[in-house]
């Protein structure tokens, strides 16, 4: 006999769960909307060339992890983490589905005894999970990694250190959750409760079950249910938080490896209009009417506006690893340049910008800010020696190089902001063509004698 008082629960439950993930889908559309907005408020820059070579790139650095293997006992702890975050959210697709069909184990009576096998799987990735973000919480916490640390740079202060270890705590807790829920699944199965159906054991799970013996049905049911609830709804928070979080990496490191730079690192962007007023000025061509009159509005950036939309993206895709800030020169030699902090600096005034779009109706109106000054110190940019080592590190191929020259062009043309040492190279530039204060006419005196004996 059907009872009455389990029918009405399920029902209640199916409404619960759907609402709750009609709300999670509408501010995960919010978020990502927004975030996409701030990206396309960048510059046009074309990176569809050379599509095969893109995937590739893709697939060995986003997919296959290729970058975090340079250190290969973290390189194997960050990937048990990313594999197992991957495929235990497949297991996810059960959970949904039981929700919404007020269900359990939905798949468990279409695949059989390869049931247990394929859970025994997702539960051996949640203790490589569990375990690996164990060790990096004590990484965190009690090595204490010089580069994540707050009082070596002031830009992992607050919120960044507590959001890398925050997301740790919560992925130690979800691992937790779903083992015990198995347990507790095991253990009602045994007592033959007609919601859940006979799997077998699960393969780590079963050795948490004695946690669970004596307990009565109720107090089972009521534990499963709750670690059920908490682990969906800790997944569904998860996601809408990777959306504020440095976590998002998770998601752009994909689209990030695939339109990055496949020129050399060591290739600058010059400006087009500079480029031919130097070629001009050097007699290698002359400059047409039409290319003299072109003028832009601004040279560099001065805010994130006048960075390319790809520039923006490298920003909300920034891991906040340190590596490349590691591997400065810059900072290494007590500098204050951190290419860590210039991608959090950025991603921080896009923030500020979404903010203030959301208020205007998705239109940005001026607020008397901007990246460079207000986010980015001058002493920051003018301290990189453009040696590309931040650009090299970075697991997931981000350029802070590219924003620093940006920023560093419009302080020196458009503000005349140089220091003096700097205006005496350009002055010497502009009359001998050279660095040096020396005669044009004496610029390869340097190759006398340097000809190729008979």
């Amino acid at each position: 006999m059907v009872d009455f008082n389990d029918v009405t629960m399920a029902i209640f439950q199916q409404i619960l769960f759907l609402a709750v993930l009609g709300a999670v889908a509408w501010l995960g559309y919010r978020r990502i909307s927004l975030i996409r907005s701030t990206i396309l408020l960048g510059k046009p820059e074309d990176r569809s060339n050379r599509p095969g070579e893109r995937l590739s790139t893709m697939l060995r650095i986003a997919f296959g992890q290729k970058k975090m293997f340079d250190r290969p006992l973290i390189g194997a702890l960050h990937f048990a983490v990313y594999i197992g975050f991957i495929l235990i959210n497949v297991e996810i697709l059960e959970i949904v589905l039981d929700g919404i069909l007020g269900r359990h184990r939905i798949f468990a009576p279409f695949l059989g005894s390869f049931y247990p096998v394929l859970i025994g799987f997702f539960e051996f990735l949640a203790v490589g999970v569990l375990l690996a973000c164990i060790i990096f919480l004590l990484r965190r916490s009690v090595v204490r990694v010089k580069r994540l640390q707050p009082e070596r740079h002031r830009e992992m202060n607050g919120w960044p250190e507590l959001d890398g270890k925050l997301i740790l705590v919560f992925e130690i807790v979800l691992m937790i959750a779903i083992l015990t829920m198995n347990a507790a699944d095991l253990a009602l199965q045994e007592l033959g409760n007609p919601h859940y159906p006979q799997t077998g054991d699960f393969f780590f799970s079963q050795f948490l079950k004695p946690l669970f013996t004596g307990l009565n049905e109720d107090t089972l049911v009521i534990y499963e249910r709750f670690a059920w609830w908490f682990h969906i709804l800790g997944i569904f928070v998860f996601a809408v938080y990777l959306t504020y979080s440095k976590h998002l990496h998770i998601v752009l490191a994909f689209p990030n490896t695939y339109f990055s730079r496949l020129t050399p690192k060591g290739k600058m962007n010059n400006m087009p209009e500079i480029t031919a007023e130097v070629k001009t000025m050097l007699g290698i061509e002359t400059a047409s009417m039409d290319e003299a009159a072109v003028i832009p509005d601004r040279f560099g950036a001065k805010d994130v506006q006048d960075l390319s939309w790809k520039n923006l993206m490298d920003a909300y895709s920034c891991t906040e690893c340190g590596r490349c800030t590691e591997a400065c020169p810059a900072n290494i030699t007590g500098k204050k340049l951190s290419p860590r902090k210039i991608m959090m600096d950025t991603r921080d005034r896009l923030e500020d910008v979404g903010r203030n779009m959301q208020k205007n109706g998705g239109q940005f109106v001026d607020d008397g800010k901007s990246l460079i000054d207000d986010y980015i110190l001058v002493e920051e940019i003018n301290a990189c020696t453009t040696c590309n080592a931040c650009v090299q590190e970075c697991p997931v191929l981000i350029n802070p190089l590219d924003i620093i020259l940006q920023l560093r062009r419009h302080k020196v043309m458009d503000e005349a902001h140089a220091p003096a040492s700097w205006n005496v190279m350009f002055q010497n530039m502009d009359t001998n063509q050279a660095p040096w204060k020396f005669s044009p006419g004496d610029r390869f005196n340097w190759a006398a004698g340097l000809e190729p004996k008979e």
